[in-house]
This record gives structure tokens, sequence and C-alpha cells, in this order.
């Protein structure tokens, strides 16, 4: 699959620039990657990439974060591109779920790739086994081979695997182990044994390698781990030794102080990045920015994006996909537009993450034209996933295509199969938005006829089609079954929920019912939704649909942090009206 790793120790499909000679969007099953060549000179094109990568990966070997997820979660996995805005709303998979994504994104034959050996390896059969086994068929382990399984299987989160990859890399020694070596070996011992014994690995490792480049990597340890004074005290450490700290320990820091009761650290974290003189990296501010976008303030996205470029840091086409969606979300249409012309021109190849946003925002946009040439370079992967094909039956859906949305979903359904509720939900979501029940209803049969559990996500929909359909009870009933269901926070504050929500909202607000209204608007406002006009809009035309008069509704909007237009004037004169 373009766009997924490069091999080189790092994920580049966040868009994040990578720092190896390679494209950032270079296919993992290549020669270029260690693990398979199809020249005739395979054993000596390994030699010389195991010797290229142990100098370019160095940096690449402290685990990258380019972005922070929209739950705010310390301890998330690296954020992707793909994931700055869905169309879909999924709840956090485990790892076993998210291997079957990742067996939609690369086919790999196993005879030649040692990750896919190590991946297939079933439950209680050790890595030393596969490891012989690759060596019995005549391949030597090299080190681009381990990092390419490395970066794999920390994607997958199997960390015991690869932790037992790294012992047996360093107890057997196929070849010379170096820096590399030993801070993967350092990160899965933290991940699963906790700080303490990493600390104790840290003063067995060699002098030699106790490096700069290992302080890093015990550094972001330690703050994944939540020790924040330690990884502070080592910090410290490094400062006496004369080492560099990485920008990627400053953008852990963020993360941790991301938190709402810690988000006035973060000004600390940035002083204390400039005191140490680390070179500004345009991850930092995507995490900044990315940070503001999820608290809906389009004013803090732009502030950190306007540092970026007083730092001198180059913005990529993850920096415009975040201002893209922030105001597409935002419903700054010309503005979003503006800056989806931007991605066009910074994209650096076919980037899947980066060709899914584009059909996000095509589809918001209302650009049929475009959206069908983005899809049909998708289409020509070699491998297209689930996921892209569901971003584009939203996006046909959502430019007014109907029949091409179901065709596509049609065509997931052949090549890929149903899997998940998600996909149910994607189909859900467009009938239910136009108010089409009656189909919506038949796409809810056939996920549970196929065995399919539904979510609160599915429910949420199905309260949705209800109210256009204007069958409010149902929709009520269908609201009040989602909410037995356990939903997580980061669900509850997705853009997809929030709107659907609203819509919901605004089916009520035209039946005059303020009760119903108000109770899904605390909803929105508990996720910072309600910092948009239009979302109080909403709620005003309940009051005045009802005829009610509230005399605080105006205050309500400016402290809750939205700016009133000249329709909340509108509406709050008309609701002037009925005051007694």
């Amino acid at each position: 699959m373009a766009g997924s790793n490069c091999g080189c120790g790092s994920s580049c499909k966040c868009g994040d620039s990578c720092s190896c000679e390679k494209n950032y969007n270079q296919e993992c099953d290549d020669c270029s990657c260690g693990s398979n060549c199809s020249c005739g000179k395979e054993e000596e094109m390994r030699s010389i990439i195991a010797l290229v990568r142990q100098r370019e990966c160095f940096v690449q070997a402290i685990r990258r974060t380019t972005c922070v997820p929209s739950s705010l979660a310390v301890n998330q996995t690296n954020f992707q591109a793909s994931s700055f805005l869905t169309t879909l709303i999924s709840s956090t998979k485990s790892p076993e779920e998210t291997s079957i994504g990742s067996e939609e994104e690369e086919e790999e034959e196993p005879n030649k790739c040692l990750s896919v050996r190590i991946e297939k390896l079933p439950k209680g059969v050790t890595v030393g086994s596969a490891l012989q086994s690759w060596m019995g068929d005549g391949f030597p382990v090299h080190g681009g081979d381990v990092y390419h399984a490395i970066n794999r299987l920390r994607k997958l989160g199997r960390n015991k695997r690869a932790l037992e990859l790294m012992e047996w890399i360093i107890r057997e020694r196929p070849y010379r182990p170096g820096e590399l070596e030993y801070s993967y070996f350092l990160e899965f011992t933290v991940k699963l044994h906790g700080v303490s014994q990493g600390e104790k690995l840290f003063t067995r490792v060699p002098q030699e390698f106790q490096n700069e480049l290992l302080y890093n990597n015990l550094v972001i340890a330690c703050l994944d781990q939540g020790v924040i004074r330690l990884a502070l005290e080592y910090m410290k450490k490094m400062r006496e030794f004369g080492y560099r700290t990485s920008h990627l320990v400053y953008n852990r820091l963020i993360i941790r102080n991301s938190a709402p009761g810690r988000r006035k650290l973060i000004a600390k974290d940035l002083a204390l990045m400039k005191a140490d003189k680390a070179t500004p990296h345009v991850s930092t501010y995507h995490i900044l920015m990315k940070l503001e976008a999820n608290e809906h303030n389009i004013d803090g996205v732009l502030k950190a994006f306007d540092g970026m470029k007083k730092a001198g840091v180059e913005p990529n086409e993850v920096s415009y996909c975040i201002l893209a969606m922030a105001h597409a979300v935002a419903r700054l249409y010309t503005v979003a537009e503006a800056y989806t012309e931007e991605i066009e021109k910074s994209v650096t190849g076919d980037n899947w993450s980066t060709l899914d946003i584009l059909m996000i925002l095509y589809g918001r946009l209302g650009k049929e034209k475009e959206l069908v040439r983005t899809w049909n370079v998708i289409r020509g992967f070699h491998h297209v996933r689930s996921k892209s094909y569901l971003l584009a039956t939203e996006a046909f859906a959502g430019v007014g295509n109907l029949d091409r949305a179901e065709e596509l979903w049609l065509e997931m359904k052949n090549v890929r199969g149903l899997k998940e509720t998600e996909q149910f939900n994607s189909l859900l979501s467009i009938y239910c938005k136009d108010g089409l029940i009656e189909k919506a209803i038949g796409v809810f049969r056939e996920m549970m006829g196929d065995g399919f559990k539904p979510n609160s996500i599915t429910y949420r929909h199905l309260a949705l089609g209800c109210a256009k359909a204007k069958l409010i009870k149902e929709a009520l009933k269908n609201i009040e079954m989602g909410s037995n269901l356990k939903t997580s926070k980061s669900i509850k504050s997705s853009t997809p929920w929030l709107e659907t929500t609203l819509s919901i909202i605004e089916c009520f607000a035209e039946k005059g019912d303020v009760e119903n209204s108000e109770k899904l608007f605390e909803e929105v406002k508990n996720a910072k939704y309600n910092r948009y006009a239009f979302v109080y809009n909403a709620l005003f035309k309940a009051y005045v649909k009802a005829k009610v008069y509230d005399p605080n509704l105006f205050k309500r909007m400016v402290l809750g942090g939205a700016r009133p237009d000249a329709e909340s004037y509108s509406l709050l004169k008309l609701v002037e009206q009925y005051k007694p």
C-alpha cells in the first residue's frame, strides 16, 4: 500500500517528512525495505541496506509522534494523517482487530518477508523459531529485516513479539547489534516490564551505545509510562553530557500535558524546548494545531500555524490537511477550499492518507469532479482498504450522488467483505441523513442477520433517520437505546458524532421541542462543539418555534465561546417577542 512504511524504522504515512532518503510513500514490500529484492544480488543488496540504515535511521529509532489523537488520551499510539477527521466513527480496536486491517494494507509473501513470518506465528510459538526457519531457507538476518519487522510489530501493538525479537537479536547476535538494536530493546522492555527494568537494562548496555539516541528513548519511555519527573531528571542529565534532546521528547511532553487540567503547562514545555535550543519540527506544530482543532478553536489553530511560519518551519500537506478540515468542520467552506488547494500543491506522491482526506474534503465542498479523480487514483493502488471505500461512499453521498455511493458500498462488500459494524454504519448514516428510513432499516436488518451487533453509533444514526422522517418517538427511543451502550469519550467528541447530534437537534427544533433540544445540546457543549454560531442558532430555533422566551440565550452563547452572526441576532430578536 502506498504511503505505508519506508522501512527505515519510522512510519511515514502520517505525512511527516522522513529523514531517510526514500520516498515517504514507498511500499513496504519492495527491496528497499530489506525484505525482498528481485535483482540477482539479493545478499549484497541486503548488506548494503543494513549498513545504510544504521546511519539513516539514527533518529528514526525514536518513536515518532506526529500528532495527537482527538481523545487527547496520553497513552494513545502514533496519530495518523487519516485520523485528522474521518466521516466514520470507529471504536478503539484491539490488536487483533488492528491486525485484520493491516492485512488489508499489505499482502506480502511469508517466504520472503521476515515480518510476516513473525506476525503469522501461532500463539505459544517463539520468535526464535521464525528466525531459525528464515535462516534455514537461506536468508541471513540483517538490520533492514529487523527494522522493518519492529516497525510493523509496533504498528500492530504486538510489543511482546517485538521484545522477543530484540532479545533474540541481542542474545544470538546474527550481526553486531548497534545503537538502534539497543534502543528498540530498551523501548519494548519498558513497555512490557516498566521503567525500573528499563533503567536496569540501560546500565547494562555497552558504554559506547549509552549515547544521545538511547537517552532520548529512555526519556520517551518514561513519558509514555507517565513518569514525568524521572523523564525531566534524565533530560537534565542529557544537558550535562551535552546531548541534544529530540523534538519527539517535547512532542510527548505536550501530549502528556494536553489533558484539560494541564493545558497551561504546554507553554512551559515550549519555553523549555526553546531554552534547550531544540530544532523546531513540523510535527510539534501539528500537535499544537490539532489540539486546538479538537477544541473547535479556529483562532487557536491559526495561531499555531502562524507560530510555525515564524519559526521558519515549512508547512507540509499534513499542515494544510489540519487547516482545511478545521475550517470545513466550522462550515467556513471558502477558506477550507483554499487550504484544500494548498494540499493539492504540496502533495508528495500518492499517499493514501492524504488522498482519504481529500475525498472527505471534496465530499464536504461538493466537488464531484475532483472526488472522482481522487478516487480513481486510490483505485489504481494494488490494494484498496475498506476504510477508503467507506470514505468514498460517504463522500459521493455528500455530493448528492447516492447511486454511486451505493455502488461503491456493494463493491466493497464483494471485494473486501463485511467484517465489522462500522461498514454497516457508513451506509446507514447516508440513508439516515436523507431521511430514507426504510432503506436504513433494511441495512440494519442485514447487519443483524449477518451477526453484527449494533453500537451506540448505529442507534444515533437511526435516531437521525427517524427524526428526519418525523418519527420523533422512535428517534427518542433510539437515542435512549444508544445511551444504554458504552460509548467512549473519544467517540462522543468526534466530529461525525457531533454533526449527527446537531442534525437531530435541528429536527427537534423544527418541532419546537425545547426540552429534547436542550438535552442533546449538553452533549455538544461538553465536547466544545458549541463554539460555532450555527450550533447555538439550531438551539435558538427551538425557542422560536416553541414561542418560548429565555433572557439568558445571548449570554450563554457568548460565554460558550461562540461569536453571534447575523442569523443569531435575528433569531434572538424573534425570541424577544415572546417576552412576557
